[in-house]
C-alpha cells in the first residue's frame, strides 16, 4: 500500500536517524527505497546498516540503490518513483525524523480527504521559542472537502508558504490544534520533506519527468510536482506535524535555478 521513497547523498548519520524513526513506526508492511548518491556506497556506513537491519526485522522490506551519477534532485526522485508500487507514494528527506504514528496519520488523513497529497511540514526545533505572529497569518484549514486549487507565485495562495519557515509549524499546532485531534488539514503553497502523494494521481500530473528540462543543478522540483497535483487533485498540509528537520547544511546550496521557473512559467 506504501512505498517510502528517500534520495540521498552523502549524509549517512542523517539517514540512520531518518530510518531508525521509520522502524519505530506503528504502521506496518510499509516498503522503504533509499536512492543513494553518495560518494561511499550509503549502506557500507554501520550506523545505516544497522537501521537497515532493524527496519526488515520489524517486516519491513528495504531496497538501498546505487544511483549514481547524480544528475540532480528531480532526477533522483522520478527514479525512486519509478520504483513504487502501493497506491501512496511518501517521498520523504533524509533528514527528517518522524514521530512513531507519523505514517498511520498520514495515511489515515489521505484515505480520508481523498486528495492529490497531504504532508506534514518539517519544523525545526532550534526556532522553538522563535514565534513569527506575522508569518502565521496565511493559516486557513480545509473546512470541508479539499479542492483542487491553483497555486502560482504572486498570489495569495503562494504567500502560504511562510507558514512552514523554521518553528511555525510548532506555533500553528500550539495555536489551532489543541482539541485532542488527531489530525487537522490545512491550505500549503506547498510542504517540504514529508509529503505523502496518492501516487497515481502524482504520476497523472507528470510526476517529476520534468527532470529532463531542467539543468542538473537545480532546486525545488518538489514545488512544481506538489503545484501541478493541487490544480488537478488538491493536497493539504496536516496539523500538528509529527515531523522534525534534522536541520543539517542543505545538500543543494546552489539555488540559482528553480524549477518552478522552467516548468511552471513555461506551460
Amino acid at each position: 500500500m506504501l512505498d517510502v521513497l528517500i534520495p540521498t547523498k552523502d549524509r549517512p548519520g542523517a539517514l540512520a536517524v531518518t530510518l531508525t524513526g521509520l522502524a519505530a513506526q506503528s504502521e506496518e508492511g510499509f516498503r522503504v527505497v533509499v536512492s543513494d548518491q553518495s560518494a561511499a556506497p550509503a549502506e557500507e556506513d554501520p550506523l545505516v546498516a544497522s537501521a537497515v537491519r532493524v527496519l526488515r526485522h520489524r517486516g519491513h522490506p528495504v531496497e538501498v540503490l546505487r544511483h549514481v551519477p547524480p544528475r540532480g534532485m528531480a532526477e533522483q526522485r522520478a527514479f525512486l518513483l519509478g520504483r513504487a508500487e502501493g497506491r501512496y507514494a511518501l517521498c520523504l528527506d533524509d533528514d527528517v525524523w518522524l514521530e512513531p504514528d507519523a505514517v498511520r496519520v498520514l495515511l489515515d488523513a489521505a484515505e480520508r480527504l481523498d486528495c492529490g497529497f497531504v504532508g506534514f511540514a518539517v519544523q525545526g526545533l532550534s526556532y522553538r521559542d522563535d514565534v513569527r505572529p506575522h508569518e502565521l497569518e496565511p493559516y486557513e484549514e480545509w473546512a470541508g472537502p479539499v479542492e483542487p486549487e491553483r497555486v502560482r507565485r504572486g498570489t495569495g495562495e503562494w504567500r502560504r508558504h511562510i507558514l512552514h519557515n523554521a518553528a511555525n509549524p510548532l506555533h500553528l499546532a500550539q495555536r489551532h490544534a489543541r482539541d485532542g485531534r488527531a489530525w487537522r488539514a490545512y491550505k500549503v503553497a506547498w510542504i517540504g520533506g514529508c509529503v505523502l502523494f496518492h501516487r497515481k494521481r502524482l504520476l497523472d500530473c507528470g510526476g517529476f519527468d520534468f527532470w529532463t528540462r531542467v539543468p542538473p543543478v537545480h532546486a525545488g522540483e518538489d514545488v512544481v510536482a506538489q503545484v501541478r497535483v493541487m490544480e488537478r487533485y488538491g493536497g493539504a498540509g496536516l496539523l500538528p506535524s509529527r515531523a522534525y528537520h534534522l536541520e543539517l547544511p542543505t545538500t543543494v546550496p546552489d539555488r540559482e535555478v528553480e524549477c518552478y521557473d522552467r516548468v511552471i512559467e513555461d506551460e
